[in-house]
């Protein structure tokens, strides 16, 4: 048995409150992949990251939900980030994960990670019947984006729509998250559900923002910006900040580290 240290991050955060919490263990030694999804299950976080320091290279990231491993997420690769920069040993420029590199940076207690889109990935959908289905209003619009994890994205016009909404976990299961989402003048209100991975719903998804910008450009808005606004519903508010182009999306957002616990395992 090795004692490790686990840092425990809120990333997204919004005005310093809410956001997404996240584990970050930078110490491997003896760690296969059932003993770190244990862990990720045993610390109960939307997510849990393990990094890797092989030399002369770019530290690779391994992400977990409580109930399986993820190529991509955004929150885990944002706080990573912002704990390598602000918390040392700072000098990296980019982050490895399961779909390959993210450039990232920081500035203070804010970080942001910038992955590139895979137009090919996205398309629009015909989801009223799995809405139906699920317990939700019929859509507007959907898209459904492979990232490379299947996203359901669901457009409402109006945000008590979104706010309003009690899906049925186990239709969700069908797919591996489902986004719904309503723009208005001010940000644009998020939800997101993702029950098979162990999560019933996230405080803030930074690869479902992604997920979204991919399919907006699909959808022909080659490029833009917004502020999403996440979590109001499990008492944690999240802020994600989005931009995009036709090449790539970069998301976000504030990071707090809250504490350092000491892992037997």
């Amino acid at each position: 048995m090795v004692s490790r240290v686990v840092q425990v991050l809120r990333v997204f955060t919004r005005d310093g409150k809410g956001g997404n919490h996240l584990g970050v263990v930078n110490d491997m030694t003896d760690l296969d992949t059932a003993a770190m999804q244990q862990i990720a299950a045993e610390l109960g976080f939307a997510e849990t990251v393990f990094v890797d320091w092989p030399e002369d290279e770019k530290p690779y990231v391994r992400i977990f939900t409580p109930g399986q491993e993820l190529p991509f997420a955004g929150h885990p690769l944002v706080g990573t980030a912002w704990m390598m920069l602000t918390m040392g040993p700072g000098g990296v420029s980019g982050l490895r994960c399961g779909i390959g590199e993210v450039a990232v940076g920081s500035d203070d207690d804010t970080a942001w990670i910038e992955a590139p889109l895979r137009l090919d990935a996205a398309g629009p959908a015909e989801l009223a019947e799995y809405a139906a289905r699920a317990g939700l209003p019929k859509p507007d619009r959907g898209w459904v984006v492979m990232m490379p994890k299947e996203y359901a994205i669901l457009e409402y016009g109006d945000v008590a729509s979104v706010a309003d909404a009690a899906p049925n976990p186990a239709v969700m299961k069908e797919r591996f998250g489902t986004m719904l989402f309503a723009r208005s003048s001010g940000p644009t209100r998020v939800r997101f559900f993702a029950p098979d991975a162990g999560v019933f719903e996230d405080a803030a998804t930074g690869s479902a923002a992604v997920a979204l910008a991919t399919a907006l450009v699909a959808d022909g808005e080659a490029s833009g910006s917004m502020t999403i606004h996440q979590g109001e519903e499990m008492g944690h508010p999240s802020r994600i900040d989005l931009s995009w182009s036709e090449e790539s999306a970069r998301i976000g957002g504030g990071c707090v580290h809250e504490e350092a616990r000491i892992l037997d395992h």
